[in-house]
């Protein structure tokens, strides 16, 4: 039989299990790391409107003669770039308006995202929590008790505030107990406004040159997009309104 005392023998085992609990998580992490690189540096600045815009020729002869390879692929790419937080969404989503229409354009950006967010959310729930709670355990407080108070309509209003970067949500929620499927509906809702906007803006362009040339002006003129950025702003605070009104209301009843 062993002298080691049980209480030492436990304690000597615990840093150990946790340690081999670690190496699946950092060779996962090790991997999406390397995919990140490898993407960036494939890509580089291929997903620009500029490089896009000289191959359109290109795109509109591969998608007459295979429409599902392009389909599946563009989600693909989508769900990727997102949910790997990579530049060139923006970009993406006009081009894929430009693709494949408003409505086709809509429902692939539309899933695509909200994939690719709920894919960044469960990447930072279960491979950087430790990391982050540890960098940002301080401001994460209020960010849950806010979450706590307002539950999905916290969330539906940070998703529909175009100011807040989207893969700062995701990495924030991933790192609150709130539920993926919650977060998956709140999110399909909350970033379809947005979504149907840069959408239209691409399926509005005959030729992606001017779109790279004029950007979204090439359909908005500036005033309209400060109108468009008011009306997603105020539509962000209206779960706000709805919540308060509710309480007053509960409490005359």
């Amino acid at each position: 039989m062993s002298n080691v005392p049980a209480t030492e023998a436990t304690s000597d085992f615990v840093p150990a299990a946790r340690n081999r609990a670690a190496v699946p998580k950092l060779l996962v992490l090790i991997l999406l790391l390397s995919a990140v690189v490898l993407s960036v540096w494939a890509l580089g600045d291929e997903l620009t409107l500029t490089k896009l815009a000289a191959r359109e020729t290109a795109f509109r002869q591969f998608q007459a003669g295979y429409p599902v390879i392009v389909y599946l692929a563009a989600f693909a790419t989508y769900v990727t770039v997102t949910g790997l937080s990579l530049p060139g969404a923006v970009p993406m989503t006009l081009v894929l308006g430009w693709l494949f229409g408003l409505w086709s354009g809509i429902l692939v950006v539309s899933f695509g995202s909200t994939a690719g967010a709920t894919i960044a959310f469960l990447l930072s729930r279960y491979l950087l929590q430790d990391f982050m709670t540890r960098r940002f355990g301080d401001g994460l407080i209020s960010f849950n008790d806010a979450l706590r108070r307002e539950g999905a309509f916290y969330l539906f209003t940070l998703r529909l505030i175009p100011v807040v970067p989207f893969f700062v949500i995701n990495a924030a929620m991933g790192l609150t107990p709130l539920r993926v499927r919650t977060f998956w509906w709140v999110s399909q809702l909350g970033m379809l406004p947005g979504t149907v906007v840069y959408v239209y803006a691409g399926a509005s362009v005959p030729r992606l040159q001017t779109l790279a040339e004029k950007g979204i002006n090439a359909v908005f003129t500036p005033g309209q997009i400060t109108q468009i950025l008011i009306a997603l702003v105020l539509l962000g605070l209206f779960p706000l309104f709805v919540r308060v009104v509710m309480k007053r209301f509960s409490r005359i009843l």
